[in-house]
């Protein structure tokens, strides 16, 4: 077990936070905002908080003794670059830190961050290869984060009923389309539906969803 350390809890700090938690590492998570603490506290080992730009604050909390940190407040250069310098005057062994741009990973590189992120950019190429190289015809993006896609029929769903199947369980996409060899479009099959060979189906979901989709 290892321990971390997610300093800021937007979407990227508390899905990495919640994460490494459920994987069995000891995780403490620290934001300035008492509700993200509280909505977190039951998800992670120890949730604090406090200002993290305060060194006082962290070495408080003992950040000095976790073996890795992940400075997830990417929106603030000022605030990110003085949290990372916090975290390696503190003696934490790696940080990893998310950036809005180019410039902001320059900075945090050279005050030295062992490695700097862009998450939406970094989900935005892993789909791209998992799409190149998967059934998928389409993709349609709702969103930065979610998108549609439409699939070409994987063997081993053929003949199986998407209540079989358990797609939503399984993947946490849902089929909200099938469209059959004939062209007839099925609009939310229900669990009863049996997928027939040459079905294509219209899959929704997050961007990180749909990729562990091409992926299985």
């Amino acid at each position: 077990m290892k321990t971390f350390v997610v300093i800021g809890l937007g979407r990227f700090g508390t899905a990495v936070a919640t994460e490494l938690c459920a994987l069995g590492h000891e995780v403490l998570a620290i934001d300035g905002d008492r509700e993200s603490i509280q909505k977190i506290a039951d998800s992670v080992t120890h949730a604090a908080a406090g200002d993290a730009r305060d060194p006082a604050v962290l070495k408080a909390l003992g950040v000095g003794n976790y073996d890795c940190a992940v400075v997830a407040v990417g929106d603030d250069v000022g605030n990110s670059t003085l949290i990372t310098l916090n975290l390696k005057e503190l003696g934490v062994k790696r940080v990893i830190c998310k950036a809005q741009s180019h410039v902001h990973r320059k900075v945090l590189e050279k005050i030295g961050a062992d490695r700097v992120v862009f998450p939406e950019h970094e989900m935005g190429v892993k789909l791209a290869h998992g799409l190149s190289g998967s059934n998928a015809i389409n993709f349609i993006e709702l969103s930065p984060d979610y998108g549609i896609v439409e699939l070409k029929l994987p063997m081993e769903w053929k003949g199986r009923s998407l209540l079989e199947l358990n797609v939503r369980a399984k993947y946490r996409v849902n089929i909200i389309a099938v469209r059959k060899k004939s062209g007839e479009m099925v609009v939310s099959p229900g669990g009863e539906y049996v997928l027939e060979e040459g079905d294509v189906v219209a899959a929704l979901g997050s961007n990180e969803a749909l990729s562990r989709l091409h992926e299985d």
